[in-house]
Order: C-alpha cells, then structure tokens, then sequence
C-alpha cells in the first residue's frame, strides 16, 4: 500500500526548555489515517481539524504555522446569502478550485489523495461525505 502525506502540526520541543523564546509552530508531513469513507464526521475530525478546528471555525492547531488562516466553515450560508455553496465546497475539497485565501494551497488536494488512497468512486463518495458534514457546521 501507497503511503500518503497530508500536513500536520510538528510537536514542538519548546516544552523542553521554555527560557528559549517561543518558536512558531512548524508544519510537518505525515501519513493519512485511513478513515471511512462513509463517515463525514471522522473525516472531517481526521483530515480537516488540524488546519479548520474541530468547531470548523479556522483555529485548528496548525492555523498559527500557516500563510493564510483557514476559512471558517461555519459561516458558509452567511456568506452564500444563505444557502451552502456544495459545488463549491466539493471542488474545494477535490482541489478543482483554489481559494484566494489558500494563498499557494497550504490545504492538501484531497481529490487526489482521496484517490489515491481508495480510487475514484470511493473518492468522489469521501468529497460528497466530507462536503455534507460542512453543511452542519453551519451557524445561523
């Protein structure tokens, strides 16, 4: 089996010595968990928390080490005039459109690891899961 990247927040050793100033957090690679696909909910907790926060709203654990902030999920109807934009957010997840505020893409192409991981069907099945669990993190 392939192995996949995706980025992650590196544990910093400034618990080791706190007199040294405080370093900012460093993006690192890892493996991708393989979760199921069926499970939008545990995706989203596995692939999409560390950069979006649990909550979805931008302040995962890795927001601080990235260009950009991550977007926060939870405004999506507020700033649709009230309805979820799913193609968007689909081709988002998949890598088809590049947000202005993804700067040079810190957010991994999901479609392709997605794909890789699993192949196509399974794929396109984990987009449509992850894209509906946004959906109920919608704040009115």
């Amino acid at each position: 089996m392939r192995l996949f990247r995706v980025l992650v927040i590196g544990v910093m050793a400034g618990l080791v010595c706190t007199a040294q100033a405080q370093q900012p957090p460093e993006i690192v690679r890892e493996n991708a968990k393989l979760t199921p696909a069926e499970d939008g909910a545990a995706m989203f907790g596995t692939y999409c928390a560390v950069c979006h926060g649990t909550t979805g709203k931008g302040n995962g654990p890795a927001a601080a080490a990235l260009k950009r902030q991550p977007a926060d999920l939870t405004q999506l109807n507020q700033r649709n005039n009230g309805s979820f934009p799913a193609i968007k957010v689909g081709l988002i997840i998949k890598g088809d459109e590049v947000m202005a505020s993804h700067g040079s893409r810190d957010m991994p192409i999901w479609g392709k690891i997605f794909t890789d991981m699993e192949g196509e069907r399974l794929a396109s099945l984990r987009i449509h899961n992850l894209t509906e669990f946004v959906r109920t993190l919608q704040q009115k």
